[in-house]
């Protein structure tokens, strides 16, 4: 008797898939269907023979899952097991395969992965032999690769949630919200992340291989989410995105033109090449869509005001020279300075950390937009939530940097050179980094509102000003001899005069604003206060880019009284100088002449553009193409060019859409007609982004219901 030979496998795509949450990969429904699996959990399979039928007391049928080159089984890249017609015993950490029916020359198999499986695309195969002749082997190789990948479902998996209603927002929404913008004028921009794209995990993999993960590390969700930090920057590895943000994006496509992730990886993809130009919330967009595709629990995560760290001193430091102008470097850091972002975005994941001591799992904080190097690479966590909030510096990976980005202390210094250090402290204010975390709130979206935000300030750190937000701090400048050396230096006392710089929150395009300082004067005699006022365009970086206007004057104030000084700036002043986001920072500084007391502040807000409007011109079925309507006035006093809007929505445009747009005129009105083709049932979401020459980051969005 020779050996069975098999015809053909079928791993009932659609059937696993709606067991395995994977029903939505458009893998599983194109042609061929490529099966998508999660790990530690059952799928079916059936074996066709062409030659007889099968004979379990004769034939013996080894399957044989491999993962990459030189699949080995001690590094749990191969799964090698014999078909049994019986359970066994069950083990969580090996492969297991049962015939559950026999039909003329099928058998229908039932077959579970190891709960700590390798993620990525596997290779199948079947060896048939006859009992008590192994030397006579008939080989089948499966023609299509299957996907397997994290299993958050699955109490054994390492990154399994236990709140499993959270998986549809966290694993499955395919459609979610960033916040971006200052303090006091940030706003959630919608972005479809798109996991289930059909190129989505294709790109996947070829991060992974880019970055070169041994394929044996790829079942670690410490190990594979602090890679895709690495790899969706492309500084070490030719990864998926380029950063950019100093507004010169001709020869890419700008950041605020970006509707979401899929479009990104498909180019990724298609080129093998990286993808310009990204920025922090793009890189976040990106990650999330990675990490969910592979399974991983994932939410954005935008902290307002946010510090970049520099030093590993845990403070942002300002300093100024002799006569109170600021300096454009670090005295003490000649590598670089620090910085304030109006605002910062990057990811949660969530995990089990058995490297960690018991309650530091869940929530681990990952950043891919290239900041500062860790172990060599721009790369930054996973960093616990909860190491982060305790000052826990000590524990793997980056919780200094994370800790100094959410509650370092602002530090501003002066030349003296009567200190050791060369400049002395004038001013440390507690309050002013990280003034407000925020993520999508689950289940919830808001096309015209930010009802849907959530505030996690307190998953990252305990109220500004409490005891414990303090030990936390000082907790981790206690694992840091550098931030040691900052903090002890005391503060100026020699202080009887307030100041407070009047914060801006929201001003449209084409209003003025004024400069305000309050001063007063507590003590029992006069004081001579010397002012500078000025307002600049500014990145969201915190980079300068042009400075609008300064004012400076010097004015005597009498015992105990107040005052307020104002500096108006005019639309004309600042609209010309407007860099892309239109961030503007407005800074105070004064000194009190009779007792040399200095101050300085500073305050960033955002001049607002209009909202695109989205109007459906019929109610929306499956399969009928229909219009969507799209249209704002242009702000500025000058003419729009190279105008395009970019349009994107799952179940409504496949991937993205461009719609280029004539030059507009100052102040007039454009509009454009999208063209929509609906393809499934429920409540969509439509994203539309506006981008020219002249203006950027004009977004709008709308929610309509499909029948």
């Amino acid at each position: 008797m020779e050996p069975l030979e098999v015809e053909t496998v079928y791993f009932y795509p659609l059937e696993n898939a709606s067991r395995h949450h994977t029903d939505k990969c458009e893998l599983i429904h194109s042609e061929p269907r490529i099966p998508v699996l999660r790990r530690g959990q059952s799928f079916s399979a059936a074996i066709r023979f062409v030659n007889r039928s099968y004979d379990h007391s004769v034939d013996q049928i080894k399957l044989v899952f491999s993962l990459g080159e030189n699949a080995n089984v001690i590094k749990r890249t191969k799964g090698a097991m014999f078909l049994l017609k019986e359970n066994p015993k069950p083990d969580i950490y090996q492969w297991s395969a049962i015939i559950t029916a026999e039909q003329e020359d099928d058998v229908v198999l039932e077959i579970e992965s190891p709960c700590d499986t390798p993620v990525g695309s596997w290779n199948f195969s079947v060896e048939t032999t006859i009992r008590g002749r192994p030397e006579n082997v008939v080989k089948y190789e499966h023609e299509d690769d299957l996907y397997i990948i994290f299993n958050p479902w699955n109490k054994d998996d390492q990154v399994y949630m236990d709140d499993q209603s959270l998986l549809d927002e966290y694993v499955l929404n395919d459609v979610g919200k960033i916040w971006v913008g200052p303090m006091g004028s940030s706003k959630g921009r919608e972005w479809v992340f798109g996991q289930f794209d059909e190129t989505v995990l294709p790109a996947c993999m070829l991060m992974l291989d880019r970055a070169e993960l041994p394929y044996n590390q790829r079942g670690d969700p410490i190990k594979v989410t602090r890679i895709i930090s690495k790899i969706v920057n492309s500084n070490d590895d030719q990864g998926v995105l380029v950063g950019r943000w100093d507004g010169d994006y001709e020869d890419g496509t700008a950041p605020a033109a970006w509707t979401g992730s899929a479009a990104i990886l498909e180019q990724f993809l298609e080129t093998q090449d990286e993808v310009s130009y990204g920025q922090c919330w793009v890189f976040a967009g990106v990650v999330t869509t990675v990490c969910r595709a592979l399974g991983i629990p994932s939410r954005v995560v935008s902290n307002l005001v946010s510090a970049h760290d520099a030093n590993s001193s845990l403070t942002v430091d300002k300093y100024y020279d002799a006569n109170m102008e600021e300096l454009n470097f670090d005295p003490n850091n000649p590598m670089g300075e620090d910085s304030i972002w109006n605002y910062h975005v990057w990811n949660d994941v969530w995990m089990a950390r058995p490297d960690l001591p018991i309650g530091y799992g869940g929530w681990q904080a990952i950043d891919a937009t290239p900041q500062e190097k860790s172990g060599g690479f721009y790369q930054c966590g996973p960093a616990s939530l909860e190491a982060i909030k305790q000052g826990a510096v000590g524990y793997q990976h980056d919780v200094p940097f994370l800790l100094a980005s959410v509650n370092a202390d602002l530090m501003k210094w002066k030349e003296d050179n009567t200190q050791a250090l060369g400049y002395s402290r004038i001013e440390t204010n507690k309050y002013h980094i990280g003034r407000l975390i925020l993520t999508k709130l689950p289940f919830i979206f808001d096309p015209n509102g930010d009802t849907d935000r959530e505030d996690i300030t307190d998953q990252y750190k305990a109220k500004e000003g409490t005891e414990a937000e303090r030990l936390s701090l000082y907790n981790g400048i206690r694992g840091s001899e550098r931030a040691k050396r900052f903090y002890a230096v005391p503060d100026e006392s020699n202080e009887d005069v307030e100041f407070d710089l009047i914060e801006l929150e929201k001003i449209n395009i084409g209003e003025a604003f004024n400069v305000t300082v309050k001063i007063s004067n507590k003590s029992d005699e006069e004081r001579t206060v010397k002012a500078v006022l000025k307002a600049g365009s500014v990145f969201y970086t915190g980079i300068k880019s042009q400075l609008v206007k300064k004012a400076e004057g010097k004015f005597t104030m009498k015992p105990k009284s107040d005052e307020n000084v104002n500096l108006r700036i005019a639309p004309d002043e600042y609209i010309p100088k407007l860099v892309e986001y239109c961030n503007m920072k407005i800074y105070a500084i004064c000194t009190v002449l009779e007792t040399n007391q200095t101050w300085a502040g500073e305050d960033d807000f955002q001049i607002l553009k209009p909202t695109i409007e989205i109007q459906f011109n019929d109610d929306l079925e499956v399969g009928k193409q229909s219009i969507a309507s799209l249209s704002f006035k242009n702000p500025l006093e000058r003419v729009l060019t190279d105008c395009k809007f970019h349009v994107a929505g799952p179940g409504l445009v496949k991937r993205s859409l461009t719609i280029p747009h004539n030059d507009v005129a100052p102040h007039a009105l454009l509009w454009a007609d999208a063209p929509i083709n609906p393809t499934s049932v429920g409540s969509m979401k439509l994203i539309v982004t506006f981008s020219s020459k002249e203006l950027l980051d004009v977004t709008g969005s709308a929610s309509i219901d499909v029948y």
